[in-house]
């Protein structure tokens, strides 16, 4: 059996994909996945790492861009169904399943008109325009959240949840302790804003380092930064005498959560599956720019079942950041119930549902297919 993963571009939409291939090679290991995504997207340096092989179309994005831009965008869409023709035409996958991002736009339409098995993953509450588009054609359409349904064709659509890694699932917190040189007796604050960082969040923390000097001996971080903030916030810890691990990145997030007490981060849809499959207190800062807001509509949520505090990127404030922390530091029960109400959420089963209908596809093509010989 052969799959095609689609699609990238952040975090957000790979690492759900990942999650989809993994089941794939645990059902059955011969099973090969191949990606498809763009040179300039997470999943070019993520994917190979990961052990699969991955291919590259010329896509950008058209939503939020200047008009120059979108021209550019366009011209370059007719491209990339072209390379999506040639790389669909030379593996022959059994279904093509489309993970969001600029490079699944081209690759699921041509896998349709190509009459391939087609299914995409919806990790927001309101899709974006691709997926919105690709909803009327595909086989399958499979949502996190419950509010996706008006968007897409009701017979068509699963409400799965979205599909977390199972290296997400299992982290070792041993394992983490020596990765990231922490101390095993002190209280773990694990912060990241995304797979590139967040800048407003980067500055936020080291505010909040100013008012928590009474704790720095009783707490630690690990802080991914992204690459441009790295040098400063790293140099910042130090003067200020912090403990902690900082890194540009992550490859080991099973680890960093396994080792964390509380969580501070962003409100992607594939970070809040992460955060509510495993049951972490967290303090959620949307990223304020995301289409139709879908972040802080997602954080709400969590934040009215008592699953996460929430603070708005405007009202970042080192102040307020290091309040929350300080709370949920100090309060013991109230991170057992937000842990409670976290896990109440989470849908760790996502990654086998998709599978199993994507399974379900290819069957049902194959019978499709052998009759029409018939």
């Amino acid at each position: 059996m052969r799959v095609i993963i689609a699609g990238g571009g952040t975090g957000g939409h790979l690492f759900p994909g990942l999650a989809v291939a993994e089941e794939f090679k645990k059902r059955d290991d011969s099973t090969e996945v191949i990606f498809v995504g763009t040179e300039y997207g997470i999943e070019a340096r993520v994917v190979p790492r990961e052990g699969y092989p991955i291919k590259f179309l010329k896509a950008e994005g058209l939503v939020g861009v200047s008009a120059v831009k979108k021209i550019k965008a366009i011209v370059m869409t007719f491209f990339s169904i072209i390379d999506s023709y040639k790389i669909i035409k030379t593996l022959n996958p059994d279904i093509v399943i489309g993970v969001g991002g600029y490079a699944s736009g081209a690759a699921m339409l041509t896998a349709y008109l190509m009459s391939i098995p087609t299914m995409i993953l919806e990790q927001n509450s309101i899709p974006g325009l691709t997926n919105k588009i690709l909803g009327r054609f595909v086989r399958a359409v499979c949502i996190t959240y419950q509010e996706s349904i008006s968007f897409f064709p009701k017979a068509k659509t699963f409400f799965t949840g979205n599909p977390v890694r199972m290296q997400i699932l299992k982290g070792s917190i041993e394992s983490a302790y020596r990765l990231f040189s922490l101390e095993r007796d002190l209280f773990t604050i694990f912060i990241f804003g995304g797979s590139s960082g967040a800048k407003s969040i980067n500055m936020a923390i080291i505010n909040a380092l100013n008012n928590m000097y009474d704790l720095k001996d009783k707490i630690q971080f690990l802080h991914q930064t992204g690459i441009r903030d790295y040098e400063n916030i790293r140099e910042a810890y130090r003067k200020l005498g912090f403990k902690g691990t900082i890194t540009p990145f992550i490859y080991q997030m099973g680890e960093a959560y396994a080792v964390a007490d509380i969580v501070v981060s962003r409100a992607g849809a594939t970070t809040l599956a992460e955060l509510t499959a495993l049951g972490k207190p967290a303090i959620l800062i949307p990223y304020p720019y995301a289409a139709g807001q879908h972040q802080e509509l997602n954080a709400r949520k969590l934040l009215e079942m008592g699953a996460a505090k929430m603070i708005r990127d405007r009202e970042l404030r080192g102040e307020s950041l290091a309040h929350n922390i300080r709370e949920l530091y100090t309060n013991e029960t109230m991170r057992a119930e937000m842990q409670r109400n976290s896990k109440a959420v989470g849908r760790p089963e996502a990654c086998s549902k998709v599978v199993d209908i994507a399974m379900s596809l290819i069957k049902q093509a194959a019978v499709n297919g052998h009759q029409s010989k018939g």
